[in-house]
């Protein structure tokens, strides 16, 4: 009986050290008391893309003359801007080759401008006819996808085009504490291209790393521990294993017993 005593501590102590986490495995920025971080990229914009989805709207003192700026139903029919019914605006479809048609100037090649960019030229354009135009334009589908070992997986909207790394994991929920810290997966278009890199957050560098800032149409995937790894089964599974253990340890206390 001493014997199986002793045995089921040292399993007890061989399960503690698999599966308990500690916090070198699940704290972020470990080291941000030791870096010198230098200024954040505050100047960061996203640029336009093609498929993005644009809202642009014209207003002025005079209404009248700015309503033929803004694009209406009736001009749908022969427009290639991106309409859809279950949205409550008018949008702007970005076409493959990185346009947009609107009303009056006609075709814009829009793709690699930022939002303010694009604020500015229309202003510009608009003004030679109209007087003090005012020009809107945000995006319409700045999305972000967020998989694996969150709380809430699933791809989010944002009505602002700055959203950081932290921003992303927060509104899926935060990381779960069977999450990898160290091997998170961004997956990014650039130039028609998927790319992707591999980001560690328990390292301060990502403060100061290009891929804080999110783009529009990221696809960010957590994976999981090697520990919930080991731990995916079904409740028959792990049953199973534990008898085959309880079997396999009362075959060693006999032997040892006699």
């Amino acid at each position: 009986m001493r014997h199986f005593y002793r045995l089921a501590a040292l399993a007890a102590l061989v399960c503690l050290a698999v599966g308990c986490a500690t916090s070198k495995q699940i704290l972020y920025f470990q080291d941000i008391d030791d870096v010198q971080l230098n200024k954040l990229t505050t100047e960061y914009e996203a640029v336009i893309k093609k498929d993005d989805r644009l809202t642009i709207i014209i207003s002025g003192p005079d209404k009248s003359v700015t309503q033929p700026y803004n694009l209406t139903l009736g001009e749908m029919s022969s427009s290639t801007a991106g309409y859809n019914p279950e949205q409550s605006t008018l949008s702007y479809l970005v076409d493959p080759q990185g346009n947009i048609d609107f009303p009056i100037l006609g075709k814009i090649h829009v793709e690699g401008m930022t939002r303010n960019d694009l604020v500015n030229y229309l202003t510009e354009e608009i003004g030679k006819d109209v007087k003090e135009p005012i020009v809107y334009v945000g995006f319409k589908n700045y999305k972000i996808t967020v998989l694996g070992e969150v709380r809430s997986p699933g791809t989010y909207t944002f009505d602002s085009e700055k959203v950081n790394i932290l921003q992303a994991l927060g509104r899926a929920g935060d990381l779960n504490l069977t999450a990898q810290r160290e091997d998170i997966l961004l997956i990014r278009e650039v130039d028609g291209v998927q790319t992707h890199v591999r980001i560690d957050l328990r390292n301060s560098d990502i403060l100061q790393s290009p891929y804080f800032y999110m783009q529009q149409n990221d696809v960010l995937y957590i994976p999981p521990s090697a520990t919930r790894v080991m731990t995916a089964t079904t409740a028959t599974g792990i049953w199973s294993t534990i008898l085959s253990s309880i079997t396999t340890l009362i075959a060693i206390i006999s032997f040892i017993g006699r």
